[in-house]
């Protein structure tokens, strides 16, 4: 392979405008063969020899088996050594990857694979209705990647040890993944990135930062582009990979120390199980270097307390598995901005509208748009769902809708208010649940809280809440002790004390299931309480 002056392939690799992540692991096996590339919680690991060797070992049994470039491959099953293995075994082939949810219902998968048109199924039995559509299912075909999975066993299906796959040239706008979004509003959206819109996310990130010698700990979903966009980088850039297989806040801790971790992605609801955790100020986490962010709301309060605790930097990522525009916050250097998600980030071009299209002032609330390098071609088979997703300026730009609420403060930072479809309106007054949540918060014994709408005879609609307490405390108490401290048209109509809040899989609070599962029977005390709740 060749070298670019005194530099080594790798770096050389990293330089170029486009190249391909396999590329990365085939330059990592040459030069640092025996360097950790990726460990399991159970310490399992492979080097970057054995990992590229076994990258080879899958990607010929994808071909064997007819995957070529432009197919794509559904990969469904938890985090193990095997998942990353064969992630990188379908980029080979020039395939896309298409990572589906194992716990989604039987019918969510279904749609998902004839959205996709996989003509391979890798599965695990880590979701029970993955299990049972796979059995159902005489096509495609299937690749147990565990013994309780359905499928010919994985290591029947590899191709033998020393394999190695025709070559192929994947192109800049050939498809990486079809991504399909966590589906808490209705059915999840495939949702295309191609390599060349993948590839300066997987540099930028491993030329500056996660470089040979650091150690990332992976403990979300692979999933999940929210995992991807931390876990990619990692790996081109030769971090080594420490991966969960399903995230507990000692396990995290314990593996963090051992390992003498460096980097890491979080959703807020980590963070907060972590802080939370009665042996977290006993663990040494001094080898951190940085920790990020993104997915869900994370309140300036905690934010505070893991600078606070926690050593090493810490980044809020905001935007969307679309693309459009992104914001990062820097929250060790902006300690009085931490209820923002920072500015927009270099290239990124964040705007605020109103329902009418019209570009809003700094102050003023509107839904988030936004446009970059990064963007989504569109939603698989789904023209009329990509064109509502989308809004141009006056020069014709297109922007990606976010669906979010916000407003820009006069130093440029974002600040979150809620998301479109969540907006109250009450009495014909716009009510936002994030304020009524911060509230609710601001109580010494409420660990979590979720604020959404349910119909109302007389008001349209009206706010309740779902609370997850750290100690006993009466519901009507707590509601009254809320209304007292929020305007007349917040006041909250209903408090249910829950044990948990309904989250998907990347710990974003489902409001759909909100209504569905804890508010059903309680029209009569929304009703009972409108007058005094509402109207005050």
């Amino acid at each position: 392979m060749a070298t670019h002056g005194n530099g080594t392939a790798l770096e050389e690799i990293l330089q170029r405008p486009f190249a391909t992540l396999p590329e990365l692991m085939r330059a990592h096996a040459r030069e640092r063969p025996d360097s950790p590339a990726l460990i399991d919680e159970a310490g399992r690991r492979l080097s970057f020899s054995e990992l590229d060797a076994r990258i080879d070992q899958a990607a010929v049994a994808l071909q064997r088996d007819g995957i070529r470039v432009g197919d794509s491959v559904a990969l469904c099953a938890a985090n193990s050594l095997d998942y990353a293995v064969l992630f990188v075994a379908i980029l080979r082939v020039g395939a896309a990857v298409a990572p589906l949810t194992p716990t989604a219902t039987d019918d969510g998968l279904a749609r998902m694979l004839d959205n996709c048109a996989a003509s391979l199924w890798l599965i695990d039995d880590s979701g029970a209705g993955a299990v049972a559509l796979a059995r159902q299912r005489s096509a495609p075909n299937t690749v147990a990647l565990t013994p309780g999975a359905p499928g010919t066993p994985l290591s029947d299906w590899l191709a033998p040890e020393g394999s190695v796959p025709e070559p192929v040239t994947a192109g800049a706008g050939d498809c990486f993944n079809i991504i399909y979004s966590s589906g808490t509003t209705g059915a999840p959206k495939g949702i295309l990135h191609t390599n060349g819109l993948r590839w300066p996310q997987i540099a930028e990130t491993a030329r500056h930062e996660c470089r040979p010698g650091t150690v990332s700990l992976v403990a979300t979903p692979l999933y999940s582009n929210t995992t991807l966009v931390a876990f990619l980088p990692a790996l081109g850039g030769g971090s080594t990979i420490v991966l969960m297989s399903k995230f507990d806040a000692a396990g995290y801790l314990r593996l963090a120390e051992q390992h003498r971790v460096t980097h890491t992605m979080l959703v807020p609801v980590q963070y907060q199980r972590l802080m939370q955790h009665p042996a977290f100020d006993r663990f040494d986490l001094s080898s951190f270097r940085l920790k990020t962010c993104t997915s869900a709301p994370f309140s300036a309060a905690l934010k505070a307390d893991v600078l606070k605790r926690w050593p090493g930097g810490l980044v809020e990522f905001y935007g969307m598995t679309e693309g459009g525009g992104s914001c990062v916050l820097m929250a060790h250097e902006h300690p009085d901005k931490l209820a923002s998600v920072g500015r927009p980030m270099p290239g990124n071009d964040v705007r605020v509208i109103d329902v009418s299209g019209r570009e809003l002032p700094a102050g003023e609330i509107g839904e988030i748009v936004g446009r970059s390098a990064f963007m989504m071609t569109g939603y698989n088979k789904a023209p009329r769902k990509t064109a509502q997703a989308t809004w141009h300026d006056q020069q014709g730009n297109r922007f990606i809708r976010t669906g979010d609420l916000g407003r820009f403060d006069e130093d440029g930072f974002l600040f979150i208010v809620g998301r479109a479809k969540d907006t109250i309106i009450s009495g014909g007054f716009n009510i936002y649940p994030s304020d009524i949540e911060a509230v609710l918060a601001g109580h010494p014994q409420v660990l979590e809280c979720a604020v959404t709408g349910v119909p109302s005879e007389r008001w349209g609609e009206t706010p309740v809440a779902a609370v997850v307490a750290g100690a006993p405390l009466d519901p009507e108490n707590l509601r009254q002790w809320a209304n007292q401290r929020l305007g007349k048209t917040q006041r909250l109509a209903a408090l249910k004390m829950v044990d948990t809040l309904p989250r998907n899989g990347l710990g974003k609070v489902s409001k759909n299931d909100l209504r569905d599962h804890y508010f059903q029977g309680f029209e009569e005390s929304v009703q009972e309480n409108q007058t005094s709740g509402l109207n005050g």
